[in-house]
């Protein structure tokens, strides 16, 4: 067995209440994404990465868990997910459980008993604090989905903390026994056979013991939206040193079991990077993270430059994770479009962009569709950041729309009754059933095919080759085999001087004639030869 399978793995990531739905209820459920597994596997991917599923009130669609060691009614049960874990691994596809350790529901019945005195078996085990003298929450610091991160009790006199929903109250990870708590939970599914974990906010175990506040920073903003947040130096809410410690405790529990894995997203706008290689240095942390860096706006040569070089300065020896689109962001094609020829065009693009990337890369289901993201109305919205902020923020439901199917089908084929979201036309028209060859769909997978037919590309090193604006170039290097990528940024035709070995492995809209490299809006080349002879590459 590959003990590093994930090493340039690709990871398909499920949002299980889009994916497909088997019962009848509008929502997508674990028969569903058994029966729908095979598109996965077809398409090139390595693993699953599925969000969460565990029993929840659903105030944050599964990341507000209220019983860790069973699964959700609206999804199957347990033999539902037993058969789910034994079909992915017949088509040879790894699962990756999302797993939120840095808080729970409100009605877990821990925090149920935790918040009724500051008396009883559960009353240290998430985040309480006295207020201040004024009756004010003990810090400043501030929740994800607006406002403080703090909410009262009037029970025990005491506020709790959350870094996100009042509904989602933070564990209180300097307790060891809470430590022990999830471990044992995680232990629960690596048992049934689970391959390893996406550890939802990885960098947001801990808070600072004294409480300190946090200090003013200029306005930003982050990937929901939410300029308040951003107006702190997050310095002691979150990102805490205590943080490596529990790290390599949840790394020693997955090293007793063969060949899993564990990811983790860091939340972290001002110092990602650095926190990225700080959790995956060495063999005793993360095998890898990712960050919000690439699932932003910016679309320049530079930007996808430094972002790596960044990482592998500060954790020669770690692994990254990098995607373009999750159930977070708005998804890459319309966040990018500005960018792009025209949709189908920017979509080929970017996974031929994406795979060229030292790392494991992620892809959110739909995107290999080239989906857009859904406009919404207020009416349809569930989301709590664009419920409470609406029109300004729109929240996160037009990138988690269901996958579409079937074109002739109802609601595309993901469901025989009402979705939980609607299925509008600009979905609709892309369908899994109507991408024929020279589609989206077609497309990704020839890359993802070429990419784990590469060796240099799944785990050679990187050398870029600063070219210039609009153009990103880099040599992916293993051995004495290498494969050049070169990628047009814009939608002008661009004309490049090429020297060396030129053998064009795999392209869109390029053409290479004595020297010379023509690309075309959005074009891109992939260059095979031998590190001896790598080609070099600069603007006409």
């Amino acid at each position: 067995m590959d003990q590093e399978w994930w090493r340039g793995a690709v990871v398909y990531q499920i949002y299980p209440r889009s994916f497909q739905d088997d019962d009848g209820d509008g929502v997508g459920d674990l028969k569903g994404i058994t029966r729908r597994l095979d598109h996965v596997a077809t398409l090139g991917a390595d693993a699953i990465w599925v969000s969460p599923i565990f029993t929840s009130p659903m105030a944050d669609m599964g990341y507000d868990v209220s019983n860790y060691t069973d699964i959700d009614p609206l999804f199957g049960d347990l033999a539902d997910f037993d058969a789910l874990i034994a079909r992915a691994h017949d088509l040879g596809l790894k699962v990756i459980l999302d797993q939120v350790l840095s808080h729970s529901s409100a009605k877990h019945p821990f925090f149920v008993e935790s918040r009724t005195s500051r008396k009883n078996d559960k009353a240290d085990w998430y985040v309480w604090a006295d207020p201040k003298s004024d009756g004010t929450a003990p810090t400043n610091w501030l929740s994800h989905f607006g406002g403080p991160a703090w909410t009262f009790e009037p029970r025990r006199r005491q506020y709790y903390m959350h870094n996100f929903l009042s509904e989602q109250p933070d564990f209180n990870l300097h307790c060891p026994e809470v430590q022990d708590f999830l471990l044992e939970t995680m232990r629960f599914w690596l048992e049934r056979g689970v391959d390893g974990f996406r550890l939802d906010t990885v960098n947001y175990y801990f808070h600072d013991a004294q409480l300190r506040d946090n200090p003013a920073r200029p306005t930003g903003a982050n990937a929901l939206g939410n300029e308040t947040y951003e107006m702190q130096e997050h310095l002691y809410d979150k990102t805490q040193p205590e943080n490596i410690a529990f790290l390599q405790r949840l790394r020693a529990l997955t090293d007793q079991y063969e060949a899993r894995a564990m990811v983790g997203e860091v939340g972290e706008s001002q110092r990602s990077m650095q926190v990225m290689a700080e959790y995956t240095q060495g063999a005793d942390r993360l095998q890898m993270a990712y960050s919000f860096d690439l699932l932003g706006p910016t679309f320049t040569a530079a930007h996808f430059r430094t972002t790596q070089m960044a990482f592998f300065e500060g954790a020669s020896d770690g692994w990254p994770m990098w995607s373009f689109s999750n159930h977070d962001v708005e998804r890459h094609v319309t966040r990018w479009a500005k960018h792009g020829v025209d949709t189908d065009t920017l979509a080929k693009l970017s996974i031929a962009l994406l795979a060229s990337f030292e790392g494991t890369i992620g892809i959110y289901q739909g995107e290999e569709l080239g989906l857009e993201q859904t406009e919404m109305e207020y009416h349809e919205l569930t989301d709590p950041p664009g419920l409470r902020f609406w029109p300004e923020v729109k929240g996160r439901d037009g990138c988690r729309t269901p996958m579409v199917w079937d074109a002739q089908a109802p609601y595309g084929g993901f469901t025989d009754g009402v979705p939980w979201l609607p299925v509008k036309a600009p979905q609709w028209a892309r369908a899994v059933s109507g991408q024929a060859e020279g589609s989206v769909l077609a497309h990704y997978r020839a890359v993802l095919a070429y990419r784990r037919a590469s060796a240099p590309l799944l785990r050679g090193r990187t050398e870029f080759v600063d070219v210039g604006e609009p153009v990103l170039a880099l040599h992916r290097i293993d051995g004495d085999r290498a494969v050049t990528c070169v990628f047009n940024l814009s939608v002008e035709r661009l004309v490049l001087t090429v020297t060396g070995d030129v053998s064009v492995g795999l392209s869109m809209a390029a053409e290479v004639n004595d020297r010379r490299m023509t690309l075309g809006g959005n074009g891109f080349a992939y260059i095979e030869g031998a590190t001896s002879g790598l080609p070099e590459i600069s603007m006409t």
